[in-house]
């Protein structure tokens, strides 16, 4: 993925995830920031394809994480939007997922609570563009 890509449909938005899948390895860990509507799910199941899982992949803003394990590697998506407060998140074990490394850790919201996340974090900030589309930014932390 380039620093700074443009997408102007969902298709898009799911074919950005899906390269950036391809290339994911055990431990990776993908933070996502940006407002509601702005793609970071379309961009999850583009990602579990790029991982070679046809699992169907829905937000997990009510059940907080969902696991997709029918991949080369299995992937741990979370959605911080409803979570109160960092000890809320740790709470659900959110540190557990780190142990042994032996999947994906994709996180909604990552902005909420940054300090929970490891060094090697790759950050991707989605924003919704005049017109329709999405800009989505590589490396950019909050």
């Amino acid at each position: 993925m380039e620093d700074d890509e443009v997408v102007r449909t969902e298709g898009e938005m799911i074919e950005l995830g899906r390269r950036a899948g391809e290339g994911l390895a055990a431990g990776d860990v993908l933070a996502l920031a940006g407002p509601l509507g702005a793609g970071k799910t379309h961009f999850v199941k583009g990602l579990v394809l790029g991982l070679d899982s046809a699992d169907s992949v829905t937000s997990p803003t009510f059940t907080i994480v969902h696991e997709y394990r029918g991949g080369r590697l299995p992937v741990f998506h979370f959605d911080f939007y409803r979570m109160e407060s960092a000890e809320e998140v740790l709470a659900i074990g959110w540190d557990e997922y780190f142990d042994g490394q032996e999947g994906v850790v994709v996180a909604e919201w990552a902005d909420k609570y940054p300090q929970l996340f490891p060094e090697h974090t790759r950050w991707r900030q989605f924003e919704i563009i005049d017109g329709g589309g999405r800009r989505v930014r590589e490396g950019v932390s909050s």
